[in-house]
């Protein structure tokens, strides 16, 4: 005889694990998974912020580098434009012509040019075209004082201005019969193993030469 169905249902029994709760066991290893994916990430981050750092230094670096470059340039150009407004003088020999001359740390160095400020108001007006001169070159140098670090310029003629390698040098040699325009100033050294007071290049090579013609004296 065959028992009712309801009789063998009351014999079933769920057997559940001791410890194990059903609405929570699958949700421990999915949290646990989630947190290593942050710290990967976050690692991950870290690594591409670091790179956009140096990127944002070297960039910072290439824009200061081509702003000096700009100004060297304009400065450059302007000393070349008071030269031929003052074609007399501007001809002239290395000995008698006050434009030539080097400039190091602050102190220009010319052979027959001084410091002269007629120019200025409340000063004597310059008397001829060799003080003019001066106070061209007094107030030109003043400016690339203040706008270039380090700043070191040569005026000479020149008939070499760059060596057997290509590089510009600071030496003249003579014979030029080209007025060229060198200006220097203090820059990082290329070489990143250098620290402290050596990982600056302090004009050791000009950063722009720039040859003038100066015109005809007659």
């Amino acid at each position: 005889m065959i028992k009712p169905m309801h009789n063998q249902r009351k014999n079933i029994s769920v057997c559940i694990p001791r410890g194990r709760s059903t609405g929570k066991s699958n949700l421990r290893p999915s949290l646990g998974f989630s947190l290593v994916e942050v710290l990967v990430s976050i690692i991950v981050l870290s690594f591409g912020l670091l790179g956009m750092v140096g990127m944002q230094a070297s960039a910072l670096k290439s824009n200061r580098e081509a702003r000096l470059q700009s100004s060297a340039v304009v400065l450059a150009r302007e000393l070349a434009e008071m030269i031929r407004g003052n074609r007399v003088v501007g001809v002239l020999p290395a000995a008698t012509n006050p434009y030539i001359g080097t400039f190091v740390g602050g102190t220009f160095t010319s052979t027959v040019g001084v410091p002269r400020y007629c120019f200025s108001v409340g000063n004597a007006a310059c008397l001829n075209v060799t003080e003019t001169a001066n106070a061209e070159m007094t107030e030109w140098l003043e400016r690339v004082d203040a706008e270039i670090p380090g700043a070191r310029v040569a005026v000479c003629y020149d008939s070499a201005p760059f060596d057997a390698s290509g590089l510009p040098q600071w030496n003249c040699t003579a014979g030029g019969g080209v007025i060229v325009v060198k200006i220097g100033w203090t820059r990082g050294s290329t070489d990143k193993s250098k620290t402290g007071d050596d990982a600056f290049d302090r004009a050791r090579i000009p950063g722009l030469v720039f040859p003038v013609t100066a015109g005809s004296a007659t």
